[in-house]
């Protein structure tokens, strides 16, 4: 399919990986783009060679946020009957494994996309962060929602109430993302080899676990545990969990049927 603000490509077996690709608005999440992303987001969910999913966007910018241009002119009144930015929570619809490998900035609507994928890595110079209030609004996209989940109330009240951006190395001591890499190659290299390993696995069972950890996010311990279990109890009988358990007991290799 052709896109005007996305690359797509297979760059590895089992493996899709999303570009954004707004190189002269460092990837300024439009309407059009967060469009043909949701469509290929859920292209890629239904097509059974894949397994796992990377978004990624240039060197220099990730995403730097929303179009500001797009939506300056907007009314209350325009906002709220269009629904302005209900699209953008889509992703969580989205069944497998997705990894953000950000470089540059991951701004507002940037950082936002990024918290909505399920793994987050980041080169050194990556900079996040909810810049919205020096916009006269607030993230509306997950922003208050997510980073508060991710970081803790204290730190991302700062964030969000300052608009300040945090360089990769705090992300990561803050639990935002899960690793830095020194630069855009070695970042792409270790989120694709991960979305390999990921998506050639057990795809039920990854699917499955995916929806046990999202489900932490709106469940009390006490029903996400019962969740977890019936999660679990149900993947008895089918090919990963048998494939799995002989293998284990073989001592050999586990090979999983794509």
């Amino acid at each position: 399919m052709s896109y005007n603000c996305i690359l797509a490509s297979t760059p590895t077996a089992g493996v899709r990986q999303i570009t954004l690709n707004r190189p002269k608005a460092l990837n300024a999440l439009n309407a059009e783009l967060m469009k043909e992303l949701m469509v290929e987001l859920r292209a890629a969910d239904a097509d059974s060679t894949i397994g796992a999913i990377v978004i990624t966007g240039s060197e220099r910018a990730f995403a730097a946020g929303a179009d500001i241009k797009e939506m300056s002119s907007l009314q209350s009144e325009q906002a709220i009957d269009s629904a302005f930015l209900r699209n953008w929570g889509d992703i969580i619809y989205i069944d497998k494994p997705i990894i953000a490998a950000v470089d540059g900035f991951a701004l507002g609507g940037g950082c936002e996309l990024a918290m909505s994928c399920d793994i987050i890595y980041a080169t050194e110079r990556a900079q996040f962060g909810q810049p919205e209030i020096q916009l006269g609004v607030i993230p509306g996209a997950g922003g208050t929602q997510r980073l508060v989940k991710a970081i803790g109330k204290s730190k991302a009240m700062e964030l969000v109430l300052t608009g300040e951006r945090i360089k990769a190395q705090q992300a990561y001591d803050w639990g935002l993302i899960s690793k830095v890499l020194p630069d855009n190659k070695a970042l792409l290299e270790a989120a694709l080899n991960l979305a390999s390993r990921i998506g050639n696995g057990p795809r039920l069972a990854n699917k499955m676990a995916k929806a046990c950890v999202n489900k932490s996010y709106e469940m009390s311990l006490k029903d996400g545990l019962e969740f977890e279990r019936i999660t679990f109890q149900a993947l008895f009988g089918t090919r990963g969990q048998t494939e799995g358990m002989t293998a284990f007991v073989e001592k050999r290799p586990a090979q999983w049927k794509i």
